[in-house]
């Protein structure tokens, strides 16, 4: 592709926009440098009323605008206009005979396909009619022949292209038109995506799509992936509206590794559980340390204790504005990134004596809004993994209780304090907890009964009294034993093993109160 500083005379430019934003400052400098306008149904409305003289469509086709605008652009004398090579002697003969004027500027932006079926109340009919036909095809066609045609599909490129026009005083150079065209058919994927993804859910009924479709965007390079010998990038999706680690913004600090967005992820996703206040510690994307407290700083204070040794180095997300307190506590600790959705000024002051721990603010976290209805993916060589994502919530009316003990009102707080926790746990998953914070956590483990041991040795004396929870059924009875041994009170689990009978005898026998759940939380 060529990028010298070839430049084109725009003298007639086609303007047709769904968006009107900034479009008749364009036209006038348009106008400044001697172009000739062609426009289209409202927009030509927009101009004429801004006092910009345009050339309607009709006038050059032809043919009036007709099928309610459904045809009005297609037309041998608007893509002739816009496809012919004008490098190539017989093309531009041809349109000469045909009567075709070059067009050598389009301006257009498409229906508004994906707003329009936003609505919650949009009706098939609306998506249909929302459906450009013309708009698609000119850009195409100017995109095909950006060596002589620059096209501009959003008014975010308008004042770029009107500094242009000044600079060269009426020229547009190829690096521009370069740029443009990318542009036109990353937007045209984009929007013939989002006309498949939403027809073919409204049409097939499918549960899961058929094909599936993704965009995302570069958000930033990384300088490598898991290990320094892999290449690596950031990548965002747009039309994502939930508070997550995509919408962070970085306050201060070294750039993010991919390991740190890895684990901020995890981290944010966990808190995000919590509607009062909440911190979670995470090392390797599990939870070392998670605590619920009246205010943040108790919250904190809570989680960092449960697992000190582990937190070095590790994540910090918290629900609620990061205190001085917080980076008081934090600052001769070695910490990689704290995030949250906002900080205290003094805090901050605090933190930036430190220049490489990275902080973080994501607007929204902590309020507890709705999700966004995606799937979880799951690269595996040569595929793809596609599932629902898991935010099945219970609540105490959902636990079956199975022994002859029935749990005390604090032990079922932290059985559905702990279930939220064990949900981002790596299965195995096991997870110590009480009064709001977690003592001691298994996970990832081959076997249950190895995730039991590990969180119980990690609780230790503090295990007496405590509630364990199984992210999935005991298999066999030992996994109840080692929590007996620990001195484990209460246990909530999945069940459904054909075990089932055996692990509740073992529950009474030691006098634990076990509760089932039916909901299952693997996490791989």
């Amino acid at each position: 592709m060529s990028h010298n500083a070839h430049l084109i005379k725009i003298k007639r430019a086609l303007i047709s926009v769904s968006d009107k934003t900034g479009i008749v400052e364009l036209a006038r400098d348009l106008r400044k440098h001697k172009v000739e306008i062609i426009s289209t149904g409202g927009t030509s409305k927009t101009l004429k009323d801004a006092g910009i003289p345009v050339m309607d469509i009709s006038e050059v086709t032809g043919f009036p605008e007709m099928l309610d605008g459904r045809v009005k652009t297609l037309h041998p004398k608007i893509h002739g206009g816009l496809l012919a090579v004008r490098t190539n002697k017989e093309h531009m003969d041809t349109i000469a005979n045909q009567g075709i004027i070059p067009i050598d500027m389009v301006i257009v932006n498409l229906y508004p396909f994906e707003k329009t079926i936003a609505n919650p109340n949009c009706k098939f009919e609306d998506a249909i009619e929302n459906i450009d036909i013309g708009g698609p095809s000119m850009i195409r066609s100017a995109a095909k022949n950006f060596h002589g045609v620059c096209v501009v599909v959003s008014a975010a490129f308008y004042p770029a292209i009107i500094a242009e026009l000044e600079k060269t005083e009426g020229f547009i150079g190829q690096e521009t038109r370069d740029r443009m065209m990318i542009e036109v058919f990353k937007q045209t994927y984009e929007y013939d995506m989002a006309i498949y993804n939403y027809f073919s859910k409204q049409v097939t009924k499918e549960e899961m799509p058929v094909m599936l479709n993704c965009s995302c965007k570069k958000a930033q390079g990384l300088r490598y992936g898991e290990n320094p010998h892999q290449k690596a990038g950031f990548y965002v999706d747009q039309h994502s509206k939930e508070p997550s680690v995509s919408k962070a913004k970085q306050l201060h600090g070294k750039e993010l590794s991919y390991n740190n967005i890895m684990d901020t992820n995890a981290a944010v996703e966990l808190v995000k559980e919590f509607a009062e206040p909440a911190c979670a510690i995470i090392k390797h994307t599990n939870p070392c340390g998670t605590a619920i407290g009246k205010d943040i700083d108790e919250a904190f204070k809570k989680a960092f204790e449960t697992d000190p040794l582990s937190a070095f180095g590790g994540i910090i997300a918290l629900n609620r504005k990061v205190t001085k307190a917080i980076a008081d506590y934090l600052s001769g600790k070695f910490i990689e990134v704290v995030v949250a959705p906002e900080f205290e000024k003094a805090a901050i002051d605090t933190f930036e004596l430190k220049k490489n721990i990275r902080l973080l603010t994501i607007d929204g976290l902590g309020k507890n809004g709705t999700r966004d209805a995606d799937y979880d993916l799951r690269k595996v060589v040569g595929g793809l993994l596609v599932q629902e994502r898991d935010l099945k919530e219970i609540g105490s009316s959902d636990l079956k209780v199975v022994t002859k003990k029935s749990p005390s009102v604090e032990e079922l707080k932290d059985m559905l304090f702990g279930w939220k926790v064990c949900k981002h746990v790596k299965s195995n998953a096991i997870v110590i907890v009480k009064g709001g914070v977690t003592l001691g956590v298994g996970a990832g483990q081959m076997n249950r009964v190895g995730s039991v041991k590990i969180a119980a040795e990690q609780a230790g004396t503090k295990a007496k009294g405590a509630v364990l929870v199984s992210d999935a059924l005991f298999p066999k009875p030992d996994g109840v034993e080692a929590a007996a041994k620990a001195g484990i009170s209460a246990i909530i689990q999945t069940g459904g093993s054909i075990s089932d009978k055996e692990v509740i005898e073992a529950a009474d026998k030691a006098g634990i109160a076990m509760v089932f759940t039916s909901i299952r939380h693997f996490k791989h």
